[in-house]
């Protein structure tokens, strides 16, 4: 039998990601009241049946008795009882915008601000998100894409390392991306803009990266970064980090930032452990 407790962040996504789990076949309980959880395991344990996977989901509604979950994974976890935990999360402005877009109360805001209310939820959340077997920051992640890091770990049973990296290209004339963990500066490569024929085109298209590439100093530069970042990454997995934002950006976004972030998202999808996505937040612009 396998058992997944679904927990995390009130807005993090844990309803889709329950809903997720019974279409791969979980058989799946919300809300349980924690002094049950143990008792219902047990049922399950001794009673299957057809029941072989079973995904719980316990978040900040428990209340009081939260804490009384500590004792349940202690006691299972010195029995060898087959749980893991999945902990979803996201960044606090992420939580504070989707709060705001369903015009949803946080359930322990009260009439205050959702942001001591996000706060409050962490430090009470904090103890099982350090005991997590696979944490999700759903902060740049559509729904297809969770989905896909949920068969990942649940369906294919691939190894996940709980690292999820954002390749950014933006323009500084736009503004620092608030969320960008790593920002590089490429401003220093060959412009397309001053060629009129480039001018309307973007980093993806061969001839501006040509041009963004042309004398070796890009190649260079990306053999640089490409190397920082591979002695970087493993760290940050070891420090527990499960978001890493990557910006690239030059002065208007559309033409060198691009160029150069395609090229790490292409280098970092050579490493199939690491979770990797693009974003060119600004290629429109202008």
């Amino acid at each position: 039998m396998k058992l997944v407790i679904v927990t995390g962040m009130s807005g993090a996504g844990k309803t889709q990601a329950l809903k997720m789990l019974e279409d791969m076949g979980y058989y799946c309980v919300d809300n349980l009241p924690i002094p049950l959880v143990e008792r219902f395991a047990d049922l399950i344990l001794r009673n299957a049946g057809d029941i072989r996977q079973v995904a719980l989901g316990i978040d900040i509604r428990s209340g009081e008795d939260l804490p009384q979950l500590t004792t349940v994974l202690a006691d299972w976890k010195a029995s060898h009882f087959p749980y893991q935990v999945l902990f979803l999360d996201a960044g606090n402005n992420v939580l504070i915008k989707r709060y705001k877009e369903t015009r949803r109360k946080h359930p322990l805001s009260g009439e205050g601000r959702i942001e001591r209310g996000i706060e409050t939820e962490r430090k009470k959340l904090d103890f099982l998100k350090k005991s997590a077997d696979y944490i999700i920051d759903t902060s740049h992640l559509l729904t297809k894409e969770l989905r896909q890091e949920m068969e990942k770990i649940f369906v294919k049973d691939q190894e996940y390392r709980n690292l999820y990296i954002t390749v950014l290209s933006f323009g500084f004339k736009y503004g620092i991306p608030a969320d960008a963990d790593l920002v590089f500066d490429v401003r220093f490569l060959p412009n397309p803009y001053y060629e009129e024929e480039l001018r309307h085109k973007t980093g993806n298209e061969k001839e501006v990266q040509d041009y963004v590439k042309q004398g070796g100093t890009a190649e260079q530069f990306l053999d640089k970064l490409t190397d920082m970042l591979e002695f970087l990454i493993p760290n940050y997995i070891l420090e527990g980090k499960n978001q890493l934002v990557i910006g690239i950006g030059c002065t208007g976004g559309k033409h060198r930032s691009v160029t150069v972030a395609n090229a790490i998202y292409e280098r970092l999808m050579a490493h199939p452990e690491y979770g990797v996505k693009i974003f060119h937040r600004d290629i429109g612009k202008g």
